[in-house]
């Protein structure tokens, strides 16, 4: 096969830049690992930047978002008795959008299957080569057994943490930061309306909880809970105990709950890759970054990278201009740090973690911001993210 950029990976990073390519008349074939089923239902980040809507309608994707996607004004921020509200359109006049991962995926696969787009679901074997040439391939074994290429002017690998095209970038090259928190988060999805109008970031004694929702009959919920736990530590009586207690102690609320329908465990982790760049090859999303998912920021950076990398590949492809391309790491990586910083941060203001001095200081931390309007504007700029170069 031949085509102008092969796109490694069916996330929503690679068919919104297989969906923003075509907009600038680029072609493009998209490989998966997974199957179509499995992409369409994986559960994921839940908060929308403005930017990323913003992004999203620009690309023609946005149709059902603009009636579904519930709009929050900002957060709440509590340790035991007392609970803040901050509103994010009064502190830097933006907000942010209650609109799953999983919904933007199907949307963008309903968009890219309407345009005829060339996906390929459940292959193996993926391999990246000739990255350091004008005319890089990707080799795969597809769901029939047979072993296929695509050529191409760019490869771009969209496959997560684990897939093969960070990995391609050679040693002498690739630098990598990588950060493991001690702790996780035990994630619950529960089929309840929401007892909140907005998130509850909460600090507590006994760990973090947050109160999520993912549409206005389901609720989502995380508990901090050690790195090694396990699941069958955790039946629906303790979860829905250990929620009310760390939701709402010392503050007048109660939580209703419901049935679960899933439970996860969540790792927690910072890493970041350096270049996103090497080549012909090109990375974006969960392939060059992961951050903690307390400040929202993994989806909306995938969407960053993509709409600044369509552009630049526009040029590279059909005119030969290097320029944008040859500027996607450095432009990407600073935006990235910014968003690693902000979601560290986030994490370790909020979670339970060594002593009683320890906590002493995240409790003035979260005083700070919700008393000082700086404090609390600077959260706000963070979480309802940056510009994008639309």
């Amino acid at each position: 096969m031949r085509t102008q950029v092969a796109i490694v990976g069916a996330g929503p990073a690679g068919l919104l830049l297989s969906q923003l390519l075509a907009a600038r008349g680029v072609e493009s074939v998209v490989v998966e690992t997974r199957s179509q089923d499995y992409v369409l239902a994986r559960i994921r980040a839940g908060i929308l930047e403005q930017s990323s809507v913003e992004a999203l309608r620009a690309a023609g994707v946005a149709a059902r978002l603009e009636v579904e996607a519930l709009p929050h004004r900002g957060i709440y921020l509590q340790w035991p008795g007392e609970r803040h509200h901050l509103d994010f359109v009064d502190l830097v006049g933006r907000r942010v959008f209650v609109y799953g991962q999983t919904e933007v995926t199907k949307d963008l696969v309903s968009a890219r299957e309407q345009a005829g787009q060339e996906l390929h679901y459940e292959v193996h074997d993926t391999a990246v080569h000739d990255i350091e040439t004008d005319h890089p391939s990707v080799t795969f074994t597809d769901v029939a057994g047979a072993v296929r290429r695509i050529g191409a002017r760019a490869v771009v690998g969209c496959d997560g943490s684990f897939g093969p095209c960070r990995q391609a970038v050679p040693d002498r090259i690739r630098r990598t930061w990588e950060r493991t928190y001690p702790y996780a988060w035990l994630g619950v999805l529960a089929d309840v309306a929401p007892s909140t109008d907005e998130l509850i970031y909460a600090w507590h004694p006994e760990g973090f909880a947050m109160h999520s929702m993912r549409s206005e009959q389901v609720s989502r919920f995380y508990l901090q809970v050690p790195a090694d736990e396990e699941l069958a530590e955790w039946p629906d009586d303790r979860i829905w105990e250990a929620l009310s207690t760390r939701l709402g102690e010392g503050v007048d609320w109660s939580l209703t709950s419901g049935p679960v329908t899933e439970k996860s465990v969540l790792p927690m982790r910072s890493r970041v890759t350096s270049p996103m760049r090497h080549g012909s090859l090109f990375l974006a999303g969960d392939a060059a970054h992961i951050v903690p998912p307390t400040g929202a920021k993994g989806l909306n950076l995938a969407i960053a990278d993509v709409a600044l990398l369509a552009p630049a590949l526009a040029d590279l492809v059909l005119s030969g201009d290097s320029r944008r391309a040859d500027d996607y790491s450095p432009t990407a990586l600073r935006r990235v740090w910014r968003c690693t910083h902000f979601s560290w941060w986030m994490t370790t203001m909020l979670h339970q973690s060594g002593d009683d001095f320890d906590a002493e200081l995240q409790r003035s931390q979260l005083r700070w911001v919700a008393d000082s309007r700086a404090g609390a504007a600077g959260l706000a700029e963070n979480y309802t993210g940056l510009p994008l170069p639309l």
